[in-house]
Order: C-alpha cells, then sequence, then structure tokens
C-alpha cells in the first residue's frame, strides 16, 4: 500500500452516546422506580469505537459519521478530538439528533440495548466519498444497519475504498429497523478483505450453527477473509486455504460493550504493520479482551504497549 496516504484508517459508521446500566435489578422498590449497581454515560457507536481503539493504537485516524447539534454530540465530539481522532469529515445535519443507546450490562458483562428511531439516520456516506481516497484502510463499523443499510450506499463506499487501493474490513451489526441480507449485496461483497460477524450475526446472515459452516457461506459470496468473533471462546478465522481458532485471552470481564470494535481496530492496526493474519488476531483478541476490563467501549485500552504487555501474562 501507498506510504502517502494522509491516514492510516478512515472509519465510517454509527456515533453515538451510551447510557449504560449495570446490574439492574427488575425488583421494583416503588411504584415506579428501580435500582441498578450503577448508570454510566459513555461516547459509543461502531465509528467512533473503531476510530478512538485505532488512534490509542498508534494510528492516524479519521473518523465519517454524523452528530446532531446537541449535548450527546458534542460529548462524541470532544471524545474524538482528546483521542487525536481528525474529526475533518464529522457531519452535522441540522434534523439529525444523536442517537443515544441504553445498554444493560449483566454482571458477567454480556448485555443488551435499546436502540430508538435516531439510529435509523442515514448520512449518506456515498456523498463524502473524499475521505476514503486518503487512507491505507476503510472500517465499515455497522454493515446492515445505518448508515449502511442500503445497498446502493455499501456500494459505492466499498467501491471507492477498493479503487484507492484501501485495505476494507467490514464489521457487521444485526439489523433493527431495516432488514437486509447478504444476497441484497451481494454484487459488491467480493470488494471485502475482512469481515468480521460475531457468532450470533454469522448465524443470522448464513443460517449456519457451526463457524466454520458460517465461513464458507461469507467466503461463497467472494469475500477473502471471514472472522467470526466468539466472544469468551476466541475467534475463528477462515480464508479458504487457511482456516484456524484462537482462544480468547482470559480476563475479568466487566462489560462487553464495544468489545468487537476494538477487537477490530486491533486487526486493522498490526495488518497495516504487517504481521500475519495468526499474530494479527491474536493482537484483536487482546485489544477485544481489555476493553471488556472496565465499564464502556473506550475507556480501558490506552496504548499498543498496554496491549502488548497483556498478551505476555
Amino acid at each position: 500500500m501507498s506510504t502517502a496516504k494522509k491516514y492510516d484508517v478512515v472509519s465510517v459508521g454509527m456515533a453515538l452516546v451510551d447510557s449504560i446500566i449495570k446490574g439492574f435489578d427488575p425488583s421494583p422498590v416503588s411504584a415506579s422506580g428501580y435500582r441498578a449497581s450503577s448508570c454510566t454515560l459513555s461516547v459509543g457507536g461502531e465509528a467512533v469505537n473503531e476510530a478512538v481503539t485505532a488512534s490509542k493504537l498508534g494510528l492516524k485516524t479519521a473518523i465519517l459519521c454524523a452528530i446532531g447539534q446537541d449535548m450527546a454530540g458534542t460529548l462524541v465530539l470532544d471524545t474524538l478530538k482528546r483521542n487525536c481522532v481528525d474529526t475533518s469529515f464529522v457531519l452535522y445535519p441540522k434534523e439529525h439528533s444523536t442517537p443515544v443507546t441504553t445498554m444493560f450490562v449483566n454482571e458477567d458483562g454480556t448485555r443488551k440495548s435499546v436502540t430508538n428511531l435516531s439510529h435509523t439516520f442515514n448520512f449518506c456516506p456515498e456523498k463524502h466519498l473524499e475521505a476514503l481516497m486518503q487512507t491505507k484502510a476503510v472500517i465499515l463499523g455497522s454493515l446492515f444497519r445505518a448508515p449502511f443499510d442500503n445497498p446502493a450506499s455499501i456500494k459505492a463506499v466499498l467501491e471507492c475504498a477498493y479503487e484507492n487501493a484501501a485495505l476494507i474490513v467490514a464489521d457487521t451489526k444485526l439489523p433493527n429497523f431495516k432488514f437486509m441480507s447478504l444476497e441484497d449485496i451481494k454484487d459488491c461483497l467480493p470488494l471485502i478483505d475482512y469481515i468480521t460477524p460475531n457468532e450470533d450475526e454469522a448465524r443470522y446472515f448464513t443460517g449456519k450453527d457451526k463457524p466454520e459452516e458460517m465461513a464458507k457461506v461469507f467466503l461463497s459470496y467472494g469475500i477473502r477473509n471471514v472472522v467470526i468473533k466468539l466472544g469468551s471462546k476466541g475467534c475463528y478465522f477462515s480464508s479458504g486455504k487457511e482456516r484456524f481458532y484462537l482462544p480468547a485471552i482470559k480476563v475479568e470481564a466487566i462489560d462487553a460493550t464495544g468489545a468487537g470494535d476494538n477487537f477490530v481496530s486491533g486487526l486493522v492496526s498490526e495488518l497495516l504493520r504487517g504481521e500475519d493474519i495468526h499474530s494479527a488476531l491474536e493482537f484483536a483478541n487482546a485489544c477485544g479482551a481489555l476493553c471488556s476490563t472496565a465499564v464502556g467501549a473506550c475507556t480501558a485500552l490506552k496504548s499498543r504497549e498496554q496491549v502488548l504487555s497483556l498478551m505476555e501474562v
């Protein structure tokens, strides 16, 4: 890849604020009152999590996203700037409010989320392709969710990144308001270098139960490499020619919010550094594990050196 590119990574997708409720007690203490262990506000959204993590890992990073002209948007923008993410491509549409997600986190770190209509706003990244012409890698943070819930938009972004010789990594999300399938975008899936669904997402999109079978379905659409994130079980990789499982790094999980996004940035970080896929995925596993040791998607991971230290334990 050319070293003349302005950025190492441009992350494209959703920016939001998470309201994280940990240890929710469903037994009411009054007619309308409930208790929880903690309630925390944290900046999130796949594109934000991946951009902030990539920057912390030492990559020159920019983000293409949209935020509202509201307090939540101000919180997102401040977090991006404090973490040295280039915000030149952040959009501020007047009709767009910054999404706020309510996250219920269990004691083992697993969670459920509540979304709302503000999560459906599509800022049309295909109208801002200049960002993708200046980077070594592009991360699609939320394939199958806004802003990537429109086949024409997905195709335009993937084609631009491909034509500019960028490494293309597509993370996925389960549809929440608008439903799409692999068939809906089959013509542009061969442009993707790596797709990184978690186990639930892979099961949903492929109809298969075993990671090996899931990967075969993705590969049959022309995607070059498949990484299936298996949470506490690690991950599975297949390129068709090469395939293997990697165990997770054992940590005391507190909140898994954003662990998959940290994983993706870790993978991109090491691929851009020229590491082989096995080493890159070991590093990615460590990034995801580290993320889960604190509440919030962008809290625990501080630097590449910190991740390398965890891998040596």
